[in-house]
């Protein structure tokens, strides 16, 4: 109810701006005015703005759709050149953060022996977080000239993205003391002199489902805990979801899996710029803007492609 009753607040405010802008439209035309002409002008291109958007949210009616998103980000083989490609994932799933005003929180980081980094989780806080980035879930291929090639050749590159809804610590999801093992350990890399002289990093062993959960972001033990709880919740939740869509595949005889080396996109970089969605077909040669954080285009042809099928 709360989901259906903002989707339709949404709609009536974008009713009323269309109306608006009729008047104005109007008005310009009556008086010939440039200026609320210009103004008639600059108003439609934001109501296209927040139609595309509405759009967008519109589409996500999964239960899980309107939680905050976890993201972890894991490199391929290959080492320097498939971590930093990693990193540059990650940044770019914070600037798609930032450029949507949610807040990103980092669970765990661990980074690279020369460049990039090994792992990263984080939580992204905000409305559809989750919805949004379920459509990032798989393999991410990158094609480019690596920087640390001496000879300047091309490489290719793999990092897996997973995106977990989060779960409330009082869901349905139920952690005993007899399934897990807590271990406490120093924390590695950045973060002072207090982080790596206590054993403030924790590592969390759920021995049903055979998932291990690491956090060392923070200082305090408790915190890096109550991070590495929230991920095994969201993990062990997304394993059940797993489960039931399996069971369903197997009644409709459609079974999907994401697979090392299925790769959902590619994003080339040479000989050519191009990112290509190999779900939808949608491709770009706007190889920067997607890298700062554009991927709307890319989200709302996935979640168009669900809706149709």
């Amino acid at each position: 109810m709360k989901r259906l009753s903002s989707i339709k607040e949404k709609y009536l405010k974008l009713e009323q701006y269309f109306e608006d802008l009729q008047v104005l439209a109007e008005l310009a035309e009556e008086e010939s005015d440039e200026e609320t002409a210009q103004e008639t002008i600059a108003k439609y291109n934001e109501l296209q703005n927040q139609l595309k958007q509405f759009e967008i949210e519109s589409m996500l009616s999964g239960g899980d759709d309107s939680r905050n998103a976890i993201v972890s980000i894991h490199p391929g083989a290959g080492g320097t050149e498939s971590q930093d490609w990693a990193q540059m994932l990650w940044r770019m799933y914070m600037r798609w953060a930032e450029n949507h005003k949610f807040e990103a929180e980092i669970l765990d980081y661990q980074s690279g022996e020369e460049a990039g980094l090994k792992s990263v989780t984080f939580e992204v806080i905000g409305e559809y977080a989750y919805g949004f980035l379920k459509s990032e879930i798989g393999v991410h291929r990158l094609v480019r000239i690596s920087p640390f090639d001496a000879n300047s050749r091309r490489h290719t590159s793999f990092a897996s993205v997973s995106v977990y809804p989060e779960v409330e610590d009082n869901s349905e999801i139920i952690i005993r003391e007899e399934d897990i093992r807590i271990d406490t350990y120093r924390a590695s890399g950045a973060g002072g002199q207090h982080v790596n002289k206590t054993s403030s990093a924790v590592r969390i062993t759920h021995f049903p489902s055979g998932i291990v959960v690491t956090c060392q972001s923070e200082r305090s033990q408790y915190k890096n805990k109550e991070s590495a709880f929230k991920i095994l919740r969201a993990r062990l939740y997304q394993l059940e979801r797993e489960k039931k869509a399996e069971k369903l595949a197997q009644l409709e005889s459609i079974k999907k899996k994401i697979e090392w080396g299925s790769q959902i996109r590619s994003y080339v970089f040479h000989p050519y710029n191009l990112i290509k969605d190999h779900r939808t077909n949608y491709e770009t040669s706007n190889v920067q803007a997607v890298m700062d954080g554009d991927l709307d285009a890319f989200i709302q042809e996935y979640l168009s492609s669900e809706r149709n099928r």
